[in-house]
């Protein structure tokens, strides 16, 4: 039996954080009920290509990637029929979790207070762009605007004066991503505490706030130093040597090298240089970092005289940590990738299994629902 069945979740969420939340706790045995508009449904249903399916019951990947595992409820909360029927269903949920704008549920009767009122046991979990009150409260916030104005942008992407230097967002959209994951987190919180108290909760979660916490140790670079850490590509601020670096017949291989001993075992087991670590100019991290030129190019000229299996056999014997730079083509046919199918109403599809896996559990996922469909009846 998976860990939250019998727990029921009311999803009126919308794109991604929600969802990715409520995808989550699905996986993890809940029962999702996910509201949508009757007939266009979830906008990213729409977000194509690419598509999966097609003509008028084609679904968008993006879709698919965050809402396996739910049933599907085609209600118009927006007329009184719809949002009564709304409020019985939360009133037999364990969870109810929204992203809306602020207040933005209310004038359905669905904001948390009228919905905790009548049913005191419930989890109402909000996700926002900027939270509940403050001088942003109001304004929407998406993935990309909250990467920007939390900070992320500013420290991602290539150096000014390089060729495509300045700010970069992130390839995914991370902020919607871990917002969820903190949402799902707060809410199995809650679901423990409600176990010794026998009260619900109101929960108040901002893509803003997720995003200002993980830029925590740039903040402090700011603060202490008067100097954020500059945009320095796949480098790294306070490592060295940390980047990507090209073999003699042009491939590109990764390394991370984050303690003295990595750095000894590099200079004698790969570089063949089992002095180097003696020269001052790298005699520790700070003055590697403080001489990063010195220290890449004595990398990169010696990566540059092997091939890339002579390469990939030396880091391997040394056990340093090492990558090649994937495409997704690559990672397509990766042998490290775990993978899971899931229905959907246009057959099955495969894409990477979730990384939680609980231990004597068979891995099982729910289908991906069309409009106002419950999958388990899907023949």
């Amino acid at each position: 039996m998976k860990p939250l069945a019998g727990i029921k979740v009311l999803d009126l969420s919308r794109v991604l954080a929600g969802p990715w939340c409520t995808q989550l706790l699905a996986d993890l045995g809940a029962e999702v009920i996910k509201v949508e508009r009757p007939g266009r449904g979830d906008d990213t249903r729409h977000w194509g290509p690419p598509w999966f399916g097609e003509g008028d019951e084609r679904v968008a990947a993006y879709f698919l990637s965050c809402n396996r595992g739910k049933k599907s409820a085609a209600i118009d909360f927006a007329q009184a029929e719809g949002a009564a029927l709304v409020r019985k269903l939360a009133a037999e949920a364990d969870v109810v979790v929204e992203n809306f704008k602020v207040g933005g549920l209310k004038k359905f009767g669905l904001e948390a207070e009228a919905l905790r009122a009548a049913n005191p046991r419930l989890i109402y979990a909000s996700i926002t762009g900027f939270g509940q009150d403050g001088p942003y409260a109001d304004r929407a916030g998406y993935d990309f605007i909250i990467q920007g104005m939390g900070g992320m942008m500013s420290v991602t992407g290539l150096p000014d004066g390089e060729p495509g230097g300045g700010p970069m967002r992130a390839g995914v959209a991370i902020a919607d991503l871990f917002t969820g994951m903190y949402t799902c987190v707060a809410i199995l919180a809650s679901l423990y505490a409600r176990e010794k108290s026998g009260a619900g909760q109101a929960l108040h979660i901002a893509m803003f706030d997720a995003t200002a916490e993980w830029m925590a140790v740039p903040l402090i670079f700011e603060e202490q130093l008067g100097q954020a850490p500059a945009r320095v590509g796949v480098r790294h601020p306070s490592i060295a040597p940390y980047g990507v670096f090209t073999s003699k017949d042009g491939k590109d291989i990764l390394i991370s090298i984050q303690s003295e001993r990595e750095w000894k075992t590099l200079c004698a087991k790969v570089l063949d240089q089992p002095d180097l670590p003696s020269d001052p100019r790298v005699a520790n991290m700070v003055e590697r970092v403080r001489n990063r030129d010195f220290t890449d190019k004595t990398v990169a000229d010696i990566f540059g005289r092997m091939t890339r299996d002579e390469l990939l056999k030396r880091l391997s014997d040394a056990d340093i940590a090492f990558a090649e730079v994937n495409t997704m083509a690559d990672l397509t046919s990766h042998p490290h990738l775990r993978r899971i199918e899931v229905d959907t109403p246009n057959g099955r599809v495969s894409y990477p299994a979730p990384a939680p896996i609980i231990v004597g559990e068979s891995r099982a996922y729910g289908a991906v629902p069309a409009i106002g469909e419950r999958p388990q009846s899907r023949k």
